[in-house]
């Protein structure tokens, strides 16, 4: 049989709806408000088929550089060979959700404001920046009650 090349080929399980979420789009989905520099996630709902994005963008994250009345334009950057280039797509509402990747960023702006804030009073200086975990502290072993034990294998025995 010919071998199927279309624009939503392959796209079966990706574009399908989850379970339990089939049906009507709930109206929380058109009340949201999107503005130009929002960071935004294309997840793709099956059951809309204008404005769909191309399956290559299900998953990608971007920035919002237009809103119109039922949609927003998305700049992406696509690796096309050894570069990126500046995508802009134009995808409805019911397409795009807004993106969870800056929550942890922001509240640990807030919280070193805060900090600084809180040190500057007391007039001491402090340092908000992120620093690895190190190694564990040294520490004894006492063998008083822990006494040390051989370990040897197990001779192989053929179980026939």
């Amino acid at each position: 049989m010919p071998h199927s090349f279309g624009l939503r080929a392959r796209t079966r399980h990706l574009f399908s709806r989850n379970f339990r979420e089939k049906g009507s789009i709930p109206l929380s989905t058109y009340l949201k408000t999107y503005k130009v520099g929002d960071i935004v996630d294309i997840k793709v709902n099956g059951a809309i088929h204008k404005g769909m994005p191309h399956k290559y963008y299900q998953g990608k994250t971007g920035v919002i550089y237009n809103v119109t009345k039922s949609s927003v334009g998305v700049i992406f950057h696509k690796v096309v060979g050894n570069r990126y280039l500046e995508k802009r797509v134009n995808v409805r509402i019911e397409h795009i959700k807004h993106s969870k990747c800056r929550e942890n960023f922001v509240k640990r702006v807030k919280e070193n404001a805060e900090k600084k804030r809180d040190a500057k009073a007391k007039g001491v200086s402090i340092n908000v920046k992120r620093q690895p975990l190190g190694p564990r502290p040294a520490h004894y072993v006492s063998t008083k009650n822990n006494l040390p034990t051989t370990v040897s294998p197990v001779a192989y025995e053929a179980l026939v």
